[in-house]
């Protein structure tokens, strides 16, 4: 509970650093590529845990500390926070853009717009009341409960189920897992890029969380056929289910916390990060909980769930759906269509 204590107070800080450098336009696809370090790290844990095995559990912790330690020297020392702590300057396309032009159907018709001053950080409660955190916040609290069930059970669920009738070991088992993470690269960085192109955060978003429902009852149904299907089917399930984990984690966190309204607080951004990033860390608690019971019944039981989690995310999302929906409707009206050709 204190390493967990101490290494949450990261993921704030590091997403309102790269929010305070990007705009809103490139912000999801450069976050989706961003994001991936969480995958990798995922698997590059498992690696050096299982390479330190040999030595004792004790190193599996005591060399991945060492790092972090390593790591957060050299960005106390070097990393800038903003562009104006260098003397640089801001995105100026993105900040000459109106509202309408900057892609924010998200933010823009949820949060305010009235002409308010944020001069301070922006509090607990204040940051809540902000139009779009807490759908986003409990679409992630599911969202991250079928994410962190499969980060954490998939291997005991390899091992225990037979793959073209055979049982794999345990460090197969654990290799094959990573495979989800890497789908999760894919899934991040694909999310941004259409969210990017779409200008619409929730309908992504949304879109992922339902893909990931026959995804998963794919993966729980045909997984077991052969390897190349469970590996297409892994990557598969890894992209849906860790591609709008991914990019509420990010952009969507660094646009509600860098609203207009906001005058683009950097410390509003933290706060409306650690709030979206915090529940859904609730949710990543109860889900690998819930699976420990619900396993020892059924598997088909724990896919269940997860199947109905990811519904649920969706669901929490629609309310901003048809919010960007009918703002996409009013923007192709307002288009100006083409010009009379001469005859």
């Amino acid at each position: 509970m204190m390493a967990g204590l101490f290494q949450s107070t990261g993921w704030p800080s590091v997403v309102a650093v790269v929010g305070n450098w990007f705009g809103k336009k490139k912000r999801g696809l450069i976050m989706g590529i961003w994001n991936a370090h969480t995958s990798v790290g995922n698997i590059t844990g498992s690696l050096v845990a299982s390479a330190l095995l040999k030595y004792g559990w004790g190193w599996s912790t005591a060399v991945p500390g060492l790092g972090i330690a390593f790591i957060g020297l050299m960005v106390f020392l070097f990393l800038p926070v903003s562009p104006e702590s260098v003397g640089a300057n801001n995105d100026e396309e993105d900040e000459e853009c109106s509202p309408k032009k900057d892609g924010e159907e998200i933010s823009e018709p949820l949060l305010r717009s009235e002409k308010e001053e944020v001069e301070s950080a922006v509090g607990f409660i204040e940051a809540w009341k902000i139009p779009g955190v807490a759908p986003f916040a409990l679409c992630l609290f599911f969202a991250k409960l079928v994410a962190y069930t499969f980060l954490y059970w998939l291997p005991f669920y390899i091992n225990h189920t037979a793959i073209d009738g055979r049982y794999l070991s345990d460090e197969e088992s654990g290799n094959l897992s990573t495979l989800f993470d890497v789908g999760g690269v894919v899934g991040g960085i694909l999310a941004g890029h259409i969210s990017d192109h779409l200008n619409a955060r929730a309908i992504t978003a949304a879109s992922f969380m339902y893909c990931a429902i026959p995804a998963l009852f794919f993966y729980r149904s045909y997984g077991n056929i052969s390897m190349t299907m469970n590996i297409i089917l892994m990557l598969i399930t890894g992209m849906f289910v860790n591609g709008p984990y991914a990019l509420i984690t990010t952009a969507v966190s660094a646009d509600l916390g860098t609203h207009s309204s906001l005058k683009g607080n950097a410390r509003a951004l933290a706060t409306v990060t650690a709030i979206i990033d915090g529940t859904g860390s609730i949710g990543a608690a109860i889900g690998p909980l819930l699976t420990g019971y619900i396993s020892a019944k059924s598997w088909n039981a724990v896919f269940t769930m997860l199947m109905a989690a990811a519904l649920v995310a969706g669901l929490l999302l629609t309310r901003l759906v048809v919010s960007e929906v009918a703002t996409k409707i009013q923007e192709s009206r307002s288009c100006p269509g083409p010009p009379p050709v001469e005859v």
